[in-house]
């Protein structure tokens, strides 16, 4: 059942996310990317200081990177010709651009996202550069306007931690996945207990930190959601970006990036 403060937080992250989207400027509303140190004001330097590559920049549209991640799901997904991926939160369509590459002519990549500006933007993006294996739709990651047992991969990067509802977000990509599908997710974990006035700055949560959940909750979440193989690698070098980001509030040795997987058998 949601909540008065969960409606609050949701209309503030759709509006943050709807601001940037148009915005001239990349990242979260505020020049920055989720997860990229300050001084890195580009998004192309944010895209690279979370793993994303030249050659990566180079062939997406010019607007789909928006500095937004806080990972590369795209080492993890391991995508082949033919599959179809869905991708939670799907922004400008970074994500969805570099998967079309992958899965090829036969393939085909749904992007969801909640901010209609965002969907607008991504779908902009797709026609100039004539990508016709990436649709855009509008929808909440926590009711995904996909059909059951549609996809072969669900992708995400730095949404997840934004969501009131994990648990109802890990049971709906379970139930989009085909059986034998996998879950390939970047996204911000909490490592240590959340003081209670990070907890409740709303705009934190828009910052893709206060959301942030304790590794074995979410680990929790998705086997109670059926998923097999779980695994949540944390990448111990994001603490120190993470104090960059917020300096003083402490956020490095309570949040950090990680690598999340697991499989629907």
């Amino acid at each position: 059942m949601q909540t008065d403060n969960d409606s609050k937080i949701r209309e503030t992250i759709r509006k943050r996310y709807s601001e940037t989207a148009l915005a001239s400027t990349a990242g979260c509303g505020c020049g920055s990317g989720c997860c990229a140190p300050q001084g890195q004001a580009t998004s192309e330097a944010m895209a690279i200081s979370v793993g994303y590559s030249d050659g990566d920049l180079r062939i997406v549209p010019e607007g789909a990177n928006m500095g937004l991640g806080c990972g590369n799901p795209q080492t993890i997904a391991a995508l082949r010709p033919g599959e179809v991926v869905v991708d939670l939160g799907s922004g400008g369509g970074f994500d969805c651009f570099l998967a079309a590459r992958q899965v090829g002519e036969t393939g085909h990549v749904i992007g969801v996202d909640m901010t209609p500006e965002m969907v607008e933007k991504a779908r902009r993006n797709a026609v100039a550069a004539q990508c016709v294996n990436a649709t855009f739709r509008l929808g909440e990651i926590e009711h995904l306007p996909v059909a059951d047992a549609e996809a072969d991969v669900v992708l995400s990067n730095c949404v997840i931690n934004l969501s009131t509802d994990k648990g109802q977000v890990f049971r709906e990509s379970f139930r989009v996945l085909k059986k034998g599908g996998r879950l390939a997710i970047a996204d911000i974990v909490a490592v240590a207990g959340m003081p209670e006035d990070i907890r409740a700055n709303v705009m934190l949560h828009a910052e893709c930190v206060a959301g942030a959940a304790r590794v074995e909750a979410l680990e929790g979440m998705m086997r109670a959601a059926g998923f097999q193989h779980v695994s949540i690698r944390l990448k111990p070098e994001s603490g120190r970006m993470m104090d960059e980001m917020f300096p003083g509030l402490g956020l490095g040795k309570i949040v950090a990036s990680a690598v999340i997987e697991a499989t629907k058998e």
